[in-house]
């Protein structure tokens, strides 16, 4: 009987062809179960590694059905290159169909209104259903750029490399990213809600974290596809931040479950504009089980879409699954650029390009001096903010009054790194004061960094105009504090504490708003609010002297009381380090 089978074997014939696009042992598998259709065909050897197949037959090969078989596994014949970029025409094909139906995607996205989609114009984040329509609405925008052209990115690559897991097998894995996400959502959430800003990351660190992530999702685009061969396998990312990002391989062929759930809980870090804006609402409620609440239910808004991306890649397969491989990798490589450049943004960095910058307008229509304090107005809405371009003087005392028409949008909440500045918007007019005091350009944006402006600081070469504006800004800031509170001016020497008295209103912010003591007497700071403060702004505190911060709320007083030891300015800020415009000069 051996000695029958050997007979038979010695009069195979043998032929060796080379395939493209092989991976792993699962494109084998696919490539082994077609080949194994044909007739005449006694034996098959597949090797990924040198990119071949050895078939054994008797008789004629049916070169035609092989060619058939290899195609419809979704391979092709021919030579892997090794070229560093590609020389196959049909990369290039496939690349501009995907560009073409990535422009008309786009074009219909903007004609639907869903670019500029807002959830209305209520003053707030003010019930969990509204916070779920907000996740929504992320799902399918900002998240889904961030957060979803990452899983995109993770999600096709896998299922390129492994095209014999079943559906079940590829979307398992997003099934137990989102029970993360929503997981850890609940717990930070929480967390936030009772000890304010403890998770809070600064607009440079979440910069560096978007650029990090985006050069992530670049490399996972470019080798998705295909125009790079030479670097198609090269290019990996090291081994801990693929492991960072759940990209594991088990022996059954798809991610780990435990790092998939990882994965998921830390897109919580990750600096997508509406969820920035969901945590400085939890942190404004001052309670755990609200904080868990909003944030838990805005990441279950937002499973739709991100398990969208999910079930799409994992249902592809065969010789449309190269063409939408291309098709995720350009639109995972333009998301990333995007990415990228908001990171920059966010971070304030600048890089001087000759013929880049935005000349002065030294006659802005949009800023005017009132009583020697530079009045700037801006209009936000869900397709960003107009005018976004502002020219201002050095060394004047700014209010930048900000007309909030959709503050539900990813463009509700503003940040200036550089300022100082970050808060989220309500409906109709913010005012947020400063004082620039050095010239040159300085950005602002959204929490993401998708929608942006710039103030240009210039010189103030009007001395006496600026004399006069301070003196008549002095016998205002006088006359205002004198109103409000009489014992706001300096305190009696004999006096044991010195006591402050001011008011909060959200149009005004505190009045008085300057305040002058002496070094190693105690001091009483009392300011009562009476208007409903919604957002950052409901919390206050004095950095370097009362590093707690207290939550305001209308028709209660809060109370601070300490002893300064040092000389020197402090701000009054809110919980995240945004100014309210008033200053405790020690002395």
């Amino acid at each position: 009987m051996s000695k029958h089978k050997k007979t038979i074997q010695n009069h195979l014939k043998t032929e060796q062809i080379p395939i493209i696009g092989m991976h792993c042992r699962s494109c084998e598998i696919l490539i082994e179960d077609e080949l194994k259709k044909i007739p005449r065909i006694k034996k098959i050897s597949i090797s990924h590694k040198n990119g071949a197949a050895t078939i054994h037959y008797e008789g004629k090969l049916d070169m035609e059905a092989v060619n058939r078989a290899i195609k419809d596994a979704g391979y092709e014949i021919g030579v892997e290159q090794t070229d560093f970029i590609s020389k196959n025409f049909n990369d290039y094909k496939d690349l501009y169909y995907s560009a073409v139906i990535l422009i008309i995607l786009y074009i219909l996205y903007n004609i639907s209104g869903l670019s500029s989609f807002s959830i209305g114009s209520s003053s707030g984040y003010s019930s969990l259903p509204v916070v779920l329509l907000v996740g929504l609405t992320a799902g399918f925008s900002t998240c889904m750029a961030l957060v979803g052209g990452l899983v995109l990115g993770i999600s096709a690559r896998h299922s390129e490399k492994h095209p014999g897991a079943t559906p079940l097998q590829k979307f398992r894995p997003h099934i137990f990213f989102n029970i993360g996400r929503v997981l850890s959502f609940f717990i930070l959430g929480g967390l936030i809600g009772a000890l304010g800003s403890v998770f809070q990351l600064s607009g440079p660190t979440l910069g560096l974290l978007t650029i990090v992530v985006g050069i992530v999702m670049l490399v996972l685009g470019v080798q998705l596809t295909e125009i790079f061969p030479g670097i198609k396998n090269g290019l990996t990312l090291p081994k801990q931040i693929s492991q960072f990002f759940g990209i594991k391989e088990s022996k059954n062929k798809e991610y780990s479950h435990k790092n998939s759930i990882i994965m998921g809980a830390l897109t919580f870090f990750l600096p997508c504009g509406f969820t920035q804006a969901m945590q400085l609402y939890a942190i404004s409620t001052g309670s755990f089980k609200t904080g868990a609440l909003v944030m838990g239910i805005f990441a279950i808004g937002t499973m739709p879409g991100l398990l969208g991306v999910g079930g799409l890649t994992s249902v592809i397969k065969g010789t449309f699954a190269k063409r939408f491989f291309k098709f995720a990798g350009l639109l995972v490589v333009i998301l990333a650029l995007v990415n990228i450049n908001n990171g920059y943004n966010l971070t304030g960095w600048k890089i001087k390009l000759s013929g880049a910058k935005k000349t002065a307008n030294l006659n802005d229509p949009n800023v005017k001096i009132e009583d020697g304090v530079q009045i700037i107005r801006m209009t936000q809405s869900a397709s960003g903010y107009s005018p976004n371009n502002f020219t201002i003087k050095a060394g004047i005392p700014s209010k930048w009054i900000i007309d909030a028409k959709d503050p539900n949008a990813c463009s509700g909440a503003v940040t200036s790194s550089k300022l100082g500045i970050r808060k989220v918007l309500q409906q109709g007019e913010n005012i947020i004061e400063f004082t620039p005091k050095e010239t040159g350009d300085v950005t602002f944006s959204c929490l993401m960094g998708m929608y942006r402006g710039q103030f240009i600081i210039i010189e103030n070469n009007s001395p006496k105009d600026t004399t006069e504006s301070k003196a008549i800004q002095t016998t205002t800031d006088n006359k205002t504090q004198a109103q409000a509170s009489p014992a706001e001016a300096t305190p009696k020497a004999n006096s044991d504490k010195q006591v402050f008295k001011a008011s909060y209103t959200t149009d005004k912010g505190i009045l008085p708003n300057n305040f002058e003591a002496i070094a190693g007497k105690p001091v009483q700071i009392e300011i009562e609010a009476k208007d409903d403060v919604q957002g950052c702004m409901s919390t206050i505190k004095i950095p370097g002297l009362v590093d707690q911060p207290q939550l305001l709320e209308n028709g209660k007083t809060v109370k601070f009381e300490f002893t300064p030891k040092t000389s020197g300015e402090y701000e009054f800020t809110c919980a995240m380090g945004v100014p309210f415009g008033a200053t405790l000069k020690v002395k």
